[in-house]
């Protein structure tokens, strides 16, 4: 799953709740008679897994019936033409270019937003062990709206994404180290330090620039928050931006970053590196100290962001939500 990445939980279990699912662009998830393959098109369902070989790897078990499964090494080998459409519990950003050589030829790709669901699911439909046939199978029981349909903008940008938050976490861990050693130590860790910061501000520019060739709203953004120049900034408002969906209300928007009240006795659910996206623009646009980025301000931000996008993207006035 991209990066962990779960969405806030909507009223009502999975198996309860409609069929409505936002993609990454925006698309609704089909309905269970489509997913199954009874309205045109086939439907593939693929449980991603590592080899057991020195856990080096990936191998794709795939079903079309929940009968008959077969293993492949690569999405390509999957042999889903345009107007199929294919079901994955995860998307390794090892298979991104195989991925997106599949929407290419045609064929749709939803990948699920809750991993959880998947064991959830088995142990409904009492299927004991864990194997790769069994997460298939209840991957096929799970609602339509637990899945988020993937564009080629998504994934290019998901794999930078990835990638930077490797370095700022790689950055993070020496920085630790570097404030507890002596000042010996500190002088083996400098450049390391400035070689990680390079790398990480390179990248970060690469991200901007991509982000504002795939996201029209992107550069508009830029300019009305006043970023410009701040490498930072930029990337922030990059990863926000590559998650955000034109169809989904503001509220829904907002619970994706953990801007809500969760519902009584249930756990707060958001993607929390989106979240910290989130603070750190907001730190930038207010010019306050990133620890003294308040929830409210928080919203204030995205909720600018989230109109823009809505402006750019679908041509018409969008107002936001009441945000009580």
């Amino acid at each position: 799953m991209v990066g962990n990445t779960v969405a806030a939980p909507a009223p009502g279990g999975p198996e309860t709740t409609s069929v409505s699912a936002v993609g990454a662009r925006g698309e609704r998830a089909p309905s269970p008679a489509t997913r199954h393959g009874a309205q045109g098109g086939k439907s593939f369902f693929c449980d991603v897994h590592k080899t057991k070989k020195n856990d080096e790897g990936y191998r794709i078990t795939f079903t079309t019936d929940g009968v008959t499964f077969r293993h492949v090494d690569s999405f390509l080998d999957i042999p889903a033409v345009a107007g199929d459409k294919v079901f994955v519990d995860v998307l390794p950003l090892h298979h991104t270019d195989g991925v997106i050589e599949l929407l290419r030829r045609g064929v749709e790709v939803y990948y699920l937003r809750r991993t959880t669901l998947v064991a959830r699911k088995r142990e409904e439909l009492r299927l004991v062990s864990k194997t790769a046939r069994n997460d298939i199978k209840a991957l096929m029981s799970i609602d339509g709206r637990w899945f988020r349909r993937v564009s080629e903008d998504f994934l290019v940008m998901r794999r930078l994404i990835t990638t930077y938050r490797a370095l700022a976490k790689t950055h993070q861990q020496f920085s630790n180290k570097y404030m507890a050693v002596s000042e010996k130590e500190r002088n083996s860790l400098r450049p390391v330090l400035k070689v990680i910061e390079e790398q990480m501000e390179k990248l970060a520019v690469e991200i901007s620039e991509e982000a504002g060739k795939r996201y029209p709203a992107y550069n508009k953004l830029v300019a009305e928050l006043g970023i410009g120049g701040n490498v930072g900034a930029v990337e922030a408002l990059a990863e926000i931006v590559a998650y955000l969906a034109p169809d989904k209300g503001f509220r829904k928007t907002a619970n994706l970053f953990g801007l809500f009240k969760p519902i009584r006795g249930r756990k707060k659910i958001y993607d929390g590196r989106l979240r910290r996206a989130l603070q750190r623009l907001t730190s930038t646009i207010n010019g306050t100290p990133l620890l003294k980025s308040t929830a409210k301000l928080e919203k204030q931000t995205i909720a600018r962001i989230w109109k823009t996008y809505r402006q750019e993207t679908r041509g018409r006035q969008v107002i936001p939500a009441q945000q009580g």
